[in-house]
């Protein structure tokens, strides 16, 4: 050991006597225009070329050689590909009732008749003999599908009568036709929002306006389900001492009849709240045409606000109209806007003219047939009058609108625990009562965090006895289902 600690001791002493002699060296010392140079910098100055000179070396690389087959194989044999979609849970294995009639307020599931609440068939007229005429002519004339988009000759006729019908219906300039109902906004909202653009909107909104919002990228805040001091707070603050905002796009959207709470929005105090902070209004409409209003003419006429407040209004036709597809209405420059700009206008095939027809006649026959409305209004104060004191349960929805939600009065815990009560309730209710009736079952995409609940869609079709015998008949499934919480 000592003799190791000798030799090492005897290395640093050379190192340190060689340093010396490099420091001492009358080189180290040279005077280079009037610089004296001493031996540090010419120890660096050696170190600076033998940097630069292995800089200017190529990298080693391993010397490349073909892998063999069986190498290949191997490397095959241990791949695992990432999966395409997630693995399939089992309360994603749910199988919806196949209906095996027209969807009317009695419709056939597994060969039994039963009482129809699921369709948001609102006026009655699915199945309406004036429709099925208006459809049929529409057939032999034009035959089934357009074949092209409107703007490479999918525009028929019946398309621009449609149109027209529609914007004189709703007292606005024009209107322009999707073939689909969700697809209007889909593409109506990244039409007119932008990536940067403001959007402030309801956070209880079905899962076709956030996808509408997904897709234009904007900037989104979400305020509380129809409040309107959380409304009025969000828009002070984002616009409060904010140069940048008033530069923006900024709009507001709502639904006019929310799906995922049956609630009315109070249009009023938005075109109040939009006019003092300057921003625009987008309004779905879909679950008021034909049920708002003395004539049926949506929440504009509920509110007795004049409708060119509004600026940008869809709607799809699949609910009240009994037909398909959907529409934008609004001024010339919003509808010229969407004929250039809309994916689902300019890419998609147009609107099968015979569900443009339809269209056509459902609203003619809501003019001319006012009492639909006053029956509809009348069978949606019996059913809610009938749920009024159902055990566990309560009454959110607005009580003019035509989506009658109930939810729990004390959740289970969570949101998968009280979509399963209801689940049960829903299930109960049609294999023992033969009553149809839908919970507010999301999808794993969809972001609304209202509580679940469970929807009855009224139609003006459906007979008191229909409206009692649901009554009862959800009464008794609710309390044997929850007689054990």
């Amino acid at each position: 050991m000592d003799t190791m600690l000798s030799a090492f001791g005897n290395m640093i002493k050379s190192f340190s006597d060689w340093v010396t002699i490099i420091f001492d060296a009358p080189s180290s010392r040279a005077i280079v225009l009037g610089v004296p140079i001493r031996g540090h910098l010419l120890v660096e100055g050696l170190l600076f070329v033998v940097i630069l000179f292995l800089l200017s070396q190529k990298s080693y690389k391993p010397p490349k050689r073909p892998l063999t087959k069986k190498e290949v194989d191997e490397l095959c044999d241990e791949w695992v590909p990432e999966p395409l979609i997630p693995a399939i849970t089992e309360e994603m294995k749910y199988e919806p009732p196949v209906l095996e009639s027209a969807a009317g307020p009695h419709t056939v599931i597994n060969g039994k008749d039963v009482l129809n609440f699921t369709s948001a068939n609102y006026l009655g007229l699915l199945g309406h003999e004036r429709l099925q005429d208006s459809c049929t002519k529409s057939l032999e004339k034009y035959g089934v599908g357009s074949c092209g988009p409107r703007g490479f000759y999918g525009t028929i006729d019946v398309h621009l009568d449609c149109e027209a019908r529609i914007a004189k219906f709703l007292g606005t300039y024009d209107s322009i036709l999707y073939s689909y109902g969700l697809s209007t906004l889909f593409s109506t909202i990244p039409a007119f929002c932008k990536k940067g653009d403001l959007v402030v909107v309801d956070e209880g909104v079905h899962w076709g306006i956030q996808n509408g919002l997904h897709l234009s990228r904007s900037t989104i805040v979400y305020f509380k389900h129809n409040d309107m001091k959380s409304l009025q707070s969000i828009l002070e603050n984002v616009t409060h001492d904010n140069k940048r905002a008033k530069k923006l796009r900024r709009y507001i959207i709502v639904e006019a009849v929310y799906q995922n709470s049956g609630q009315i929005a109070p249009l009023d105090d938005i075109i109040r709240l939009k006019e003092k902070y300057r921003f625009r209004v987008i309004l779905d409409e879909s679950n008021s045409i034909g049920v708002l209003g003395s004539t049926g003419r949506g929440l504009t006429e509920h509110y007795k606000v004049p409708i060119e407040k509004v600026d940008i209004v869809t709607a799809a036709m699949g609910h009240a109209l009994a037909t398909e597809g959907g529409f934008c209405t609004g001024s010339a420059r919003v509808i010229d806007h969407q004929r250039l700009s809309s994916s689902g206008y300019v890419f998609s095939a147009s609107l099968p003219p015979y569900l443009a027809s339809a269209a056509i006649t459902a609203i003619d026959v809501l003019e001319e047939n006012p009492n639909l409305i006053t029956k509809l209004k009348a069978n949606i104060a019996t059913l809610r009058k009938g749920l009024s004191d159902v055990q566990g349960l309560e009454l959110v929805s607005d009580p003019e609108s035509p989506v009658v939600f109930l939810t729990l009065k004390k959740s289970a815990g969570s949101m998968k625990a009280d979509l399963q009560l209801l689940d049960d309730i829903a299930d109960n209710l049609l294999k023992e009562h033969s009553v149809f009736v839908a919970t507010s079952k999301r999808s794993t995409v969809d972001k609304c965090k209202l509580p679940a609940g469970i929807r009855f869609y009224v139609s003006a079709a459906h007979t008191e006895t229909d409206l009692e015998k649901a009554c009862e008949s959800f009464k008794k499934a609710t309390a044997l289902i929850l007689a054990g919480q």
